[in-house]
């Protein structure tokens, strides 16, 4: 599979990829550099000749660039790069998790996706997450246990494409995890910071071996860690591949862990057959480029390209950058983009997902004309052609999630979202990494008003995910920026604000990364507290919006073009790093 360069528009729907013309960057490229959230001193972008990458933790920037500097290529230091998070930021992604990769080739011009989200076990069923009186589980109490456990996918994923684009031997990409989970690595002042408001860890025996003092509490910011039974894992998998982990004890022992907490029915059947996807990418234009993303089971891309549709039909940028104006704009158009999102996007194999519908022009058009000079009260699902009736649900995604960038000495890209789900995930622990708990991004209730949830749980099905790998083309073909952000249902906002920030109002990637964040979803306008966007709560409200001031914890890390190299951003939100040469 993949897209080629030279795909077009047909039949007035946005074909799996848009050829558009040139048109001139956005208005404003004098606006001073955007403040760091909580007043610290601005990030400065990094610049490099030929090699970057861009990933949540320094260590794991450090991996993925010490395997291309011997040689490897962007798939290889993918490797690393997911390896050593699993390891110094386990709260957020890891090997006992799944994910989506964009991968870019310079040499073929064609973008491809792999799709190694979880997928329930056989024996899941669509009450999965209600309790004996037919009502919805709480939230957490689903969370910790063994029916929010998936069948793992990521190294399935990064295996096939390994596969299909590796320049180095796949046991040599896990040196780096494999050094510093025996020698050791520094508490970082987030782990610590998630460890110290973890309750239901502080339970497991092996969790309090790796992360915590004898008293309960964390270990020192600084202090070493190491994790030899995860050393242990990758050797595993290094030398026997992904069947290393799908196959043998490792799969008995998660098995085991699972099937031991209450509702847990996870099978060695269902880790030894689950397949990693490639899948045909999704591409669409945004005035001079072209922007692709992952399909579903992600609402990722069709999130992202339907909000950037509305604002070039609502003229966008003619509103002032970072005015009020052009913030109700926004909110307005995810606020539309979202609920499309909740009712129509599920995994395609279980489902029609109406993604042309989605992203026909005719249907933007409609879509768009619904945005006015007010909050709309409600933001209602539309009627895209060739969607079948469903239910509107409610909203169960959460934010437990990293993503980095990765570009290489052939000029090939990709970015790639990885999950465990919640914050530190299902809380079981298998020889030092954590189990996912993705499938509490089904919908808890299957079905509302006599229509099936296109997202309610099946067996083998793939959870809906907000994860949105992105990559953006020049109107020559070329290759100008990778980017995505962990944030659950909230990625969608953080990788469109970057490209408005980017592609509208004329900001390098690390400028785009740290603007205040502000997002549309449900009935409420969000704008990030502490940041200077609070200075616009009156003339928002005015115009009718029901305003949230919250965190807003984005962690984009995004990879642009320039002349003579390229540029690499991290969010300042997290302790991510650019680096490159």
């Amino acid at each position: 599979m993949g897209v080629s360069m030279h795909s077009a528009r047909r039949g007035g729907r946005v074909a799996v990829v848009v050829v558009a013309i040139l048109c001139p960057v956005g208005a404003d490229a004098q606006l001073r550099q955007p403040e760091a959230p909580g007043g610290s001193a601005p990030r400065q972008p990094v610049r490099a000749e030929r090699l970057m990458v861009a990933a949540a933790h320094p260590l794991a920037s450090e991996a993925g660039l010490e395997i291309l500097r011997g040689g490897g290529g962007a798939i290889d230091a993918a490797v690393a790069v997911q390896g050593v998070l699993g390891l110094v930021e386990p709260q957020s992604s890891g090997i006992g998790g799944g994910g989506f990769l964009l991968y870019w080739s310079e040499t073929q011009r064609r973008v491809q996706s792999y799709d190694g989200r979880e997928a329930a076990p056989v024996a899941a069923r669509e009450d999965r997450f209600l309790d004996g009186a037919g009502r919805p589980r709480e939230f957490m109490s689903a969370v910790a246990s063994g029916r929010s456990v998936g069948v793992p996918g990521v190294l399935r994923m990064l295996e096939l494409a390994h596969r299909h684009h590796g320049k180095l031997p796949w046991a040599r990409l896990f040196d780096p995890a494999i050094r510093l989970a025996e020698a050791g690595f520094a508490m970082s002042p987030r782990l610590h910071r998630h460890l110290a408001q973890e309750e239901l860890l502080r339970s497991d025996a092996g969790a309090r071996r790796l992360w915590y003092r004898e008293d309960g509490s964390p270990r020192p910011v600084g202090s070493a860690i190491t994790n030899p039974a995860y050393a242990g894992v990758l050797r595993a998998v290094a030398a026997r591949g992904a069947d290393g982990f799908y196959t043998g004890e490792i799969a008995a022992d998660i098995v085991r862990a699972v099937r031991a907490q209450p509702g847990g029915d996870l099978s060695a059947e269902d880790l030894a057959s689950y397949v990693a996807k490639e899948r045909e990418p999704l591409c669409g234009a945004y005035r001079a480029y072209r922007i692709c993303g992952m399909g579903p089971p992600s609402a990722g891309a069709i999130g992202v390209l339907q909000i950037l549709g509305m604002l070039e039909r609502r003229d966008f940028a003619r509103a002032a950058p970072q005015s009020a104006a052009a913030l109700h704009l926004f909110i307005e158009a995810a606020r539309l983009a979202y609920a499309d999102r909740t009712r129509f996007i599920a995994d395609p194999d279980f489902i029609g997902v109406p993604v042309g519908g989605l992203l026909a022009e005719g249907y933007l058009d409609r879509r768009a004309r619904l945005i006015g000079e007010r909050a709309m009260r409600e933001a209602p699902a539309g009627e895209p052609e060739g969607a079948p009736a469903l239910a509107q649900v409610p909203e169960t995604e959460r934010a437990g999630t990293t993503h980095f960038s990765i570009v290489d000495a052939a000029g090939d890209a990709l970015a790639m979202t990885s999950s465990i789900e919640n914050v530190f995930g299902s809380r079981i622990l298998v020889r030092g990494f954590l189990l996912n708990n993705e499938l509490t991004d089904f919908s808890f209730l299957p079905s509302a008003h006599g229509l099936p949830a296109a997202n309610r749980v099946e067996p083998g099905k793939r959870p809906r995910s907000s994860m949105a790998p992105t990559l953006v083309f020049s109107a020559d073909g070329g290759l100008r920026m990778a980017l995505g952000s962990p944030g659950g249902p909230l990625i969608i906002n953080y990788v469109a604000k970057t490209l408005v920030g980017s592609l509208d109002w004329g900001l390098d990637v690390q400028q785009a990364i740290a603007l205040p964040n502000f997002a549309g979803i449900e009935g409420a306008a969000l704008i990030e507290r502490g940041s200077r966007y609070e200075s616009l709560r009156d003339e928002l409200a005015s115009r009718g919006h029901t305003l949230r001031l919250i965190t807003l914890t984005s962690g984009v890390h995004g990879i642009e073009r320039v002349p003579g190299g390229w540029r690499g951003g991290a969010d300042p939100r997290r302790e991510g790093l650019a680096r490159g040469e």
